[in-house]
């Protein structure tokens, strides 16, 4: 394979690759812990985690009651087991969000030894600094979320396809495993993409059409197979319907309706969202591809994450309900480029990136703690009224163990942007770095204000005081979301029920900010009313049936 090795001018050095392995540590633990589930993504997810722990149903994923066929459980299987693991020093859904950081670990991981086979040695810890550093990863990769686990998936595979012409035990393994773990994790958008990459390299580049890049793939199929087989069938065993669910329903069926009615103005939604998600990993990967236009026929290392990208792509783009999230796996292969990049940008472009990154998180920090001081001190600043006003009944307190955190960090960003060499490197590590006392600092000084808007802890509490303590069940209205009900399980012990026979004593009703009764008056009565404090849309009452 033609796989360019360029000499790097800045060797990694052991205190290099200390500092930039405590800053992957750092941005991979930062965000875990801390705070209660959020809506709606992290809500829904622990909230299929905890119904899991609760009924001990390791088979067929459920919430608050009720089966949720979107996903296959591997993700809330790992996520289960990390709460149990740490159930004695972290609440229940700190100990299940420590998954996501192991998923993120595995893609870093297998990214970097990616980049390390296509580019060099000393390219590995590039494509993972390079990824972390995308915008799009931020908050994303902190939040309890199957696409963490697809993610570390398709990079298993991108690795496995760098050793696809050359090992084939080791390529079959990590792209079957890789695959595996993606469909258990999402369904099979990991299985399409893999068939689809591993049809296209060798159909449009003649550098692919080798016996052993056959032998590959065949090899990867088989241990992919275990992974495609062995859930579904269990799963059709103890019930037929929640297969055909799942398959059908959830995944091949919508897919097949969302493409014969016609793709419409969501299919271009990555091209308008990329350029923020993949900040600044796109402009560089695009600047390789174009520079490289002529010699792509004989650059291994660049078609396989060109193919890659443009094979995510389009999958994603006619899957129904686009959303940024999903998005994610395309960074995998832009970083990859992006990192093809670091031996051939000019000085000028690199200081021009640095620059930019330097004086836009220095003055993002800067932002930070003086809002912060501001909500502490309460000086009456326009900034600090507005953060009153958007968090209402807030009350801001010193945190010894977060200000002392937050400072350091922001004293130790200092000394490395001081410190960091001149190269592509500093542009880089700079700004990832920068992106990462940002996220700190959001995590410790601003923690308290984001927690108390976006958590649903005390907003249940209040609507658990207020029911009677006898009850036969609670109904619900179709717009209560599944993250709404999966805190109503978790911090009250309550579960909604679908009540089309008006059974229920108690009904729970989601609308908006409206003055005028839900329910008709005469057979209901509203003992309670509440939303979270920073929600301007969503409103909740309780109704007790009268009559």
């Amino acid at each position: 394979m033609y796989f360019i090795k360029p000499t790097d001018p800045h060797p990694i050095t052991p205190a290099t690759a200390v500092m930039l392995g405590l800053l992957c540590l750092i941005w991979l633990g930062t965000g875990l812990i801390g705070h209660d589930p959020w809506k709606p993504d992290d809500a829904y997810s622990f909230g299929i985690v905890y119904s899991l722990l609760q009924n001990n149903d390791w088979l067929v994923p459920s919430l608050a009651g009720e089966p949720a066929m979107a996903n296959p459980p591997l993700f809330y299987w790992t996520a289960a087991i990390f709460a149990q693991l740490f159930t004695p020093l972290l609440p229940l859904h700190d100990g299940a969000r420590l998954a996501s950081g192991f998923y993120n670990g595995l893609t870093l991981l297998f990214l970097g030894l990616a980049g390390r086979k296509l580019y060099g040695e000393n390219r590995g810890w590039a494509a993972a600094i390079i990824l972390i550093g995308c915008l799009g990863m931020l908050v994303r990769a902190h939040q309890l979320i199957t696409d963490l686990a697809l993610l570390a998936g398709c990079a298993m595979m991108l690795y496995g396809f760098t050793h696809s012409q050359e090992r084939q035990l080791r390529a079959g393994i990590w792209i079957g495993t890789g695959c595996g773990i993606g469909f258990m994790s999402k369904g099979f958008m990991a299985p399409v993409v893999f068939l689809l990459l591993a049809a296209l390299l060798p159909a449009l580049f003649r550098n692919w059409r080798r016996r052993n890049y056959a032998f590959s793939i065949g090899i990867a199929a088989l241990f992919a197979l275990p992974w495609l087989i062995v859930w579904p069938t269990l799963l059709y065993l103890h019930s037929p319907k929640l297969f055909t669910d799942w398959a059908w329903s959830y995944n091949m069926g919508s897919w097949l309706h969302y493409v014969r009615a016609g793709l419409g103005t969501d299919a271009l939604y990555y091209l308008k969202n990329l350029p923020w998600l993949a900040w600044p990993a796109l402009p560089l990967a695009a600047w390789t591809v174009w520079r490289e236009r002529r010699r792509l026929a004989q650059r291994d290392d660049l078609q396989l994450p060109l193919i890659a990208l443009l094979v995510m792509f389009i999958v994603l783009s006619l899957v129904p309900n686009i959303r940024e999230v999903f998005a994610l796996p395309m960074l995998l292969p832009i970083a990859l480029l992006a990192t093809a990049s670091l031996s051939m940008l000019k000085r000028g472009a690199a200081n021009a990136l640095d620059w930019f990154g330097l004086m836009t998180f220095a003055l993002a920090a800067l932002l930070m703690w003086w809002g912060w001081a501001g909500l502490l001190l309460n000086n009456h600043a326009k900034i600090t009224l507005w953060l009153k006003d958007y968090q209402p009944g807030f009350q801001p307190a010193f945190h010894t163990a977060s200000f002392v955190i937050a400072l350091t960090a922001t004293l130790l960003w200092l000394v490395l942007v001081w410190r960091v060499g001149r190269s592509m490197r500093r542009a880089i590590v700079n700004w990832t770095s920068g992106i990462t006392l940002i996220w700190i600092l959001a995590m410790t000084l601003w923690l308290p204000w984001l927690d108390s808007g976006k958590s649903y802890r005390s907003m249940i509490v209040s609507l658990k005081s207020a029911m009677p303590e006898q009850y036969n069940c609670v109904a619900r209205n179709a717009n209560l979301g599944e993250g709404q009900r999966a805190m109503l399980y978790y911090f009250g012990n309550i579960i909604t029920l679908r009540d089309p026979e008006r059974i229920c004593v108690l009904r729970l009703i989601q609308g908006d900010r409206i003055s005028r009764p839900l329910m008709d008056e005469s057979q209901y009565k509203k003992i309670w009313e509440g939303s979270r404090s920073t929600d301007k849309n969503e409103q909740y009452r309780l109704y007790q049936r009268v009559k």
